[in-house]
């Protein structure tokens, strides 16, 4: 689903987050087991509560917790600036979807020479009823935040970590087109290095990075999409994925798990997720993990040996750059504000297909 400001154009995941302008950002509901910031004073008119573009269930809260000074929680959708003229804003949607996803072989191998009669497409259960573009997106900038669990849990694994994501960043990233952040998360979430194109600064950005004590994976999550990668070139065509390295045990998020895979849908953000836990069984931050990274259309790995972390990072960067993008109109679409199904399979069976699991339509 598109969004319009004035003439400016954003992309499906955006269809219950208008603009992605900071007020208008949701937050988790859940997220007001936190001490709200202090409330400014009421403007002399209030906004019609049907209006803030809220999903549903929603409540005005602050988001999960960051040291970054210079990101601090948005202000609850239903808030207004008192100071000032207030400016009217005119938002159109477009009900227009867009899905980027992988295809591959029986042999795991990405395949890039397929085009759109190779695949049928079902909207919430519907064939749809227009196909807007299909394209193979192989070069389209990245826009890439490494999470690093920084907690204690994975203290003994953290060095070949950093050195591993380091090496990453050299590879994927290219000057004056790429850009990447670093956020490290134990109790809480703290952005080490902000959106650049220069590997050596994000290279001490992991540097930075400090083993702590428990672990918020899903605020961290949360965080990252709605307050990084929704906000970063906005009205530009980029691919925005999460590379989360965390044995995906969480023990102390006010968000729940649910709530950031909706956020990360949101804001058309793919994850990949890179297991620590090198352990022979099984664990249950394994299946946390896994739930992650297939609701957004994105991977998850379980390396047996440390080495390993390295050769997923690459296969995350050739997957990056061996993917397809359709757009659609839906067939049967209402603005009702649930979240509608995407089924994307190709009509070969030897194929593979990967995406997102769906979107959220807009509230009336």
């Amino acid at each position: 689903m598109r969004v319009v400001r004035i003439f400016l154009l954003l992309s499906a995941a955006a269809l219950a987050l208008p603009a992605l302008a900071q007020n208008e950002l949701p937050s988790a509901p859940s997220s007001v087991k936190q001490p709200p910031p202090p409330t400014p004073p009421p403007p002399a008119t209030q906004p019609d509560p049907a209006k803030t573009n809220l999903p549903a269930g929603s409540k005005p809260a602050a988001s999960p917790a960051s040291k970054d000074a210079a990101s601090p929680p948005a202000a609850p959708a239903s808030e207004t600036k008192s100071e000032g003229p207030q400016l009217e804003t005119i938002v159109k949607r477009v009900d227009e979807v867009n899905v980027v996803f992988t295809v591959t072989d029986k042999r795991k191998r990405f395949v890039k020479n397929l085009s759109e009669f190779d695949f049928k497409v079902l909207d919430d259960g519907r064939p749809p009823q227009s196909l807007v573009h299909f394209r193979r997106e192989t070069d389209l900038p990245l826009r890439v935040a490494l999470l690093v669990d920084a907690s204690t849990s994975i203290r003994e694994r953290f060095k070949f970590e950093q050195e591993a994501s380091i090496e990453f960043f050299s590879q994927i990233i290219r000057p004056k087109f790429d850009k990447a952040m670093v956020l490290g998360f134990d109790s809480t979430s703290e952005v080490t290095q902000d959106f650049t194109d220069q590997t050596e600064l994000l290279g001490k950005g992991v540097q930075m990075l400090r083993p702590g004590g428990g672990t918020a994976l899903y605020d961290a999550l949360y965080f990252a999409c709605r307050d990084k990668l929704a906000k970063t070139d906005q009205g530009l065509t980029v691919r925005r994925a999460v590379v989360l390295l965390s044995d995906g045990d969480d023990n102390q998020s006010h968000t729940t798990r649910e709530e950031a895979i909706e956020m990360a849908l949101r804001a058309e953000v793919v994850v990949y997720a890179i297991s620590t836990n090198i352990s022979s069984g099984a664990r249950p931050g394994d299946k946390e993990l896994e739930r992650i990274a297939e609701a957004t259309g994105g991977r998850v790995f379980f390396p047996f040996h440390m080495e390993d972390v390295a050769n997923y990072f690459s296969e995350i960067q050739d997957e990056l750059r061996s993917q397809y993008a359709i757009a659609y109109k839906p067939a049967a679409f209402a603005s009702d504000g649930r979240f509608r199904t995407i089924d994307i399979s190709a009509l070969d069976k030897k194929f593979k297909v990967r995406s997102r699991k769906g979107y959220y339509a807009p509230a009336q």
